[in-house]
């Protein structure tokens, strides 16, 4: 199944007065428009990192970039991040 509206074929284009082509062509692009917004919401409502206190980092199965832990034996928060070819956990405070 697409993603975005099919625009249907206009192999035909002749079949069509300009205005029924308008009307087409509109209704698609409300269909799209309105599908665009339903992905824009979806995105803006996931969260862009996820926090875990734990008691050492190697708890956190599978971190991603951007994930941060409170790491409750030591008392400090704790960044995963990319450092050129590296990736690991920085302390942030």
């Amino acid at each position: 199944m697409a993603t975005y509206p099919q625009l249907r074929s206009l192999v035909r284009i002749g079949d069509y007065t300009a205005k029924e082509f308008y009307e087409m062509l509109e209704d698609w692009g409300a269909v799209l428009v309105n599908t665009l917004e339903q992905r824009d919401n979806q995105v803006d409502a996931t969260p862009s990192t996820n926090i875990y206190t734990v008691v050492c980092v190697t708890s956190v199965g599978r971190p991603q970039g951007g994930d941060i832990v409170y790491i409750a034996s030591r008392g400090k928060f704790a960044g995963y991040v990319s450092l050129g070819a590296e990736t690991s956990w920085q302390d942030l405070n």
